[in-house]
């Protein structure tokens, strides 16, 4: 895949979303058990908040003092990280575990539970619960402030555990996710690859529309282009019926001066009739090209063709001629070989390199066809003289001709290489040493 793939950019924009969506996933994750572990150890400070305010003496006059403290052991063991502090009437109590630190409590009214965070012993963070209480009257309505406070290690502890946890499952997603986005870009594009086979149906001649069964979302783009190819025929159809008009109001002003050129020859103005004939016969040449090229576009993608059967065919008729007659005619062709193009132009074909190589041959012309994947290749050979490598281009050119003694306007190879291309098919020269080979690829049916 090239930086211009659609599948390309498909993947990387699905890999870029799955990763950003999974990394805001880990973070919101992390801060939602973070949140969570908080409030259950400020649920679990509460309730030892509570057990505290019940185990102050209430005795009237007494000192401030703690009858029940709690039971967690770890208040009894110095920075442990569990700490309790009770305040009231210039009087602290705290617990062991403080050693010889307080808690900094932040001023608050008297009512309910407040949590806050704030600095411990050794530059700890804690996260500490406090109330303000006031005693029974018949303890002396003391107030108080008691408080509660644990260090914030242990969520940050929990949190980097869970982080932990969760990593694997969240790179196993990753893959999945990748994966199945691999899928949905497979699939979702399965119907350009349908597109492009069925474009490639149209233009070697399986198809003639792309048709209606694809998806809303491409159903737009090739009613366009079926569209297009309805009026491309349309306008083919049209330029194919003036030139076939144009050609056949050609035939009668021809007739016409063919029997001027024999009431010329009649008066002996033998030169005269001369100069015009060969104007009619490049003229006729003319009109032959366009009919056959009209005709052949009527075909459409049906066409198909026999080589063995048009090879024949055309063998027989040239080898009649005064310039076939005397030559070995030889045939090595594949039986079966179908071909993509009608009888009638593949014989124009054959027919006009096999009067080119019997005219130069000196004893042998040999027309072989074999096939080669999609194609066929197809080479009509003599024996004959060949021509000069410089030249080769220039035979090929409308009215390009070696031998300018022998009558025609010179068209028939550049007529052979119009019929090749129309076909979608090439036409090469070589030379044979000796000879001249003529080379034909053309697309074959592939039973």
């Amino acid at each position: 895949m090239t930086r211009r793939s659609l599948r390309l950019r498909l993947a990387l924009a699905g890999a870029a979303s799955i990763v950003a969506a999974l990394v805001a996933a880990f973070f919101v994750l992390s801060t939602l058990f973070e949140r969570h572990v908080e409030r259950r150890i400020g649920a679990e400070l509460v309730l030892h908040l509570n057990q505290i305010i019940a185990g102050i003496a209430e005795q009237p006059g007494s000192a401030l003092d703690l009858v029940k403290p709690p039971v967690d052991p770890r208040f009894d063991r110095p920075l442990s990280g569990l700490y309790w502090q009770i305040e009231g009437e210039g009087k602290r109590l705290r617990s062991r575990s403080l050693w010889d630190d307080v808690l900094a409590l932040p001023d608050i009214a008297v009512g309910g539970v407040h949590m806050e965070t704030v600095a411990g012993p050794g530059e700890a963070t804690l996260l500490l619960v406090e109330r303000a209480v006031v005693t029974s009257a018949r303890a002396g309505a003391k107030p108080l402030r008691v408080a509660v406070a644990i260090d914030r290690s242990d969520i940050s502890r929990a949190t980097d555990e869970f982080e932990a946890d969760l990593l694997p499952y969240l790179q196993a997603l990753a893959v999945l996710l990748l994966a199945a986005s691999l899928v949905q870009i497979v699939v979702g594009l399965r119907p350009l690859a349908t597109l492009t086979q069925r474009l490639s149906a149209i233009r070697v001649g399986k198809a003639e529309r792309l048709g209606s069964d694809f998806p809303d979302e491409v159903l737009p783009l090739t009613g366009e282009v079926d569209a297009l190819l309805q009026s491309r025929e349309n306008q083919l159809r049209k330029a194919r019926e003036r030139a076939a008009d144009l050609a056949h109001g050609f035939k009668t002003p021809l007739q016409i001066l063919s029997g001027d050129v024999l009431r010329l020859r009649e008066r002996g103005e033998e030169g005269v009739a001369r100069d015009i004939e060969a104007i009619i016969l490049r003229m006729r040449r003319h009109v032959d090209h366009e009919m056959a090229r009209a005709r052949q576009a009527e075909r459409g993608h049906t066409a198909r063709s026999d080589l063995g059967r048009v090879a024949g065919q055309v063998v027989s008729v040239v080898s009649r001629t005064p310039a076939g007659r005397d030559l070995d005619w030889q045939q090595e062709i594949e039986p079966g070989l179908l071909l993509r193009i009608d009888a009638e132009d593949l014989a124009e074909i054959l027919g006009s390199l096999a009067e080119n190589a019997a005219r130069y041959a000196r004893t042998t012309v040999c027309i072989s066809g074999r096939a080669d994947e999609g194609i066929a290749i197809i080479e009509v050979t003599d024996d004959g003289p060949g021509i000069p490598e410089s030249e080769i281009g220039f035979v090929l050119k409308r009215g390009g001709r070696l031998d300018t003694t022998s009558e025609g306007a010179g068209l028939g190879l550049a007529i052979v290489e119009s019929f090749v291309e129309e076909a979608n098919g090439t036409l090469l020269l070589e030379n044979h040493n000796p000879g001249l080979r003529a080379r034909i690829t053309l697309p074959r049916i592939v039973a």
